[in-house]
């Protein structure tokens, strides 16, 4: 079994470059790829949905991983906390209109879906094995980083999802091309929502150091568990 870790920035990856044993293999297009440890490897896609879904097609060709598993930090529509551990169970594209063909907003040509579902259960059973809090919900996806307007207003009243970020959409809709299996974990780093009864704004560096104290120990979990399940 062998677990791919989506990033979109090599800064999300330090403290998992920082592990003994983890070491880089390549860098194609741009894109660095490494072995974390046996069964686990990870890649910096970088940023937007054309990074992610090239890198994420690199990562499948070359590498031939099992499973996909993307992490990073997203905007939240309702008012969580900072670093809150989100598991996404859909990913959404906001920013695909054909609505003047009549498409529903949202749709995505030739595979024709809104919504693309995540390999969610084995991630939340995980989770709840490790003692993890965490909250479950979708994720909208575009090539622009939200902040709080008439915008993110209207991502929250068309598609009602948890989150917004910049890659995860166009990952799950490549993963589903390939047949792939496609999970995501994602941290509050910042809200969207206009109710928000905070004053920080967005914090990176917290969010990504709860993500990945988080991250390790959930791939470790799902790769053996899958490999379990082969050998039964």
């Amino acid at each position: 079994m062998k677990i791919a870790l989506a990033y979109a920035m090599e800064e999300e990856l330090a403290s998992l470059l920082a592990l003994s044993g983890a070491r880089e293999l390549e860098t194609v297009c741009g894109a660095p790829f490494y072995q974390i440890e046996p069964g686990i490897l990870a890649y910096a896609g970088g940023i937007g949905k054309v990074n992610a879904a090239m890198a994420a097609q690199l990562m499948i060709d070359r590498y031939r991983p099992d499973w996909v598993l993307n992490a990073g930090v997203a905007g939240c529509f309702r008012d969580l906390p900072i670093g809150t551990v989100v598991a996404a169970d859909a990913f959404l594209q906001h920013d695909v209109d054909s609505s003047a063909l009549g498409d529903p907003v949202g749709l995505v040509s030739t595979v024709d879906m809104v919504r693309f579902p995540t390999v969610c259960a084995p991630v939340r059973e995980a989770l709840d094995a490790m003692g993890q809090p965490y909250v479950t919900g979708t994720v909208a996806t575009g090539d622009a980083f939200m902040v709080k307007g008439d915008r993110a207003d209207w991502i929250a009243r068309t598609f009602s999802p948890l989150l917004c970020e910049m890659e995860g959409g166009a990952i799950a809709q490549v993963c589903l091309r390939n047949g792939i299996p496609f999970s995501a974990v994602k941290s509050v780093s910042d809200r969207l929502c206009r109710e928000n009864s905070h004053e920080e704004y967005f914090n990176f560096a917290a969010a990504m150091e709860k993500l990945n104290a988080v991250v390790l120990p959930l791939a470790r979990r799902l790769r053996d568990g899958a490999a379990a399940e082969k050998e039964d």
